[in-house]
């Protein structure tokens, strides 16, 4: 496996970099995409599901956002050591009746010294929201960097 930087162990730089490219290729909701940032063998907790290898995040990632319908998600760098980035996250979506989430979470990455994630823990809760509650508006795809971030949006 080819380097995948930034690698650890993680600077403050670095571990931001790492989120944001999380963010952007969630954003992209492409499951093939996604899973190139992890190990063959990566190991999941996402909330009652424990996905292992890329082979099961993919079908994980699929089965996700054809649910989640309108996804839109911003990270933020809450704590880093050596080959670990803790995250906490929010993301909005409706599903196919029209109901939209904000869903609020935590997720804590373990990393290989190749960069690649071996780990991904989430704890995630779900919100219902009226639509006039959303606050995440751009166009699908990648959040606009002059977008707010989570604690510049009091989330």
């Amino acid at each position: 496996m080819e380097p995948r930087p930034p690698l650890p162990p993680f600077t403050a730089e670095t571990a931001a970099q790492k989120v944001r490219g999380a963010e952007d290729a969630w954003n992209s909701r492409d499951p093939d995409r996604v899973v190139k940032v992890y190990t063959e063998d990566t190991r999941w907790r996402n909330r009652a599901e424990f996905p292992v290898g890329r082979a099961e995040v993919h079908a994980f990632l699929v089965r996700k956002w054809s649910k989640e319908l309108d996804y839109r998600l911003i990270k933020e760098l809450w704590a880093f050591d050596g080959h670990r980035i803790a995250v906490r996250f929010v993301y909005e979506w409706r599903d196919d009746s029209g109901q939209w989430f904000r869903s609020h979470g935590n997720e804590n990455w373990q990393f290989n010294p190749l960069g690649y994630m071996e780990q991904r823990h989430a704890s995630i809760n779900d919100r219902p929201i009226p639509e006039s509650e959303r606050l995440f508006h751009w166009p699908l795809g990648r959040r606009p960097d002059d977008h707010p971030g989570l604690t510049e949006l009091g989330l």
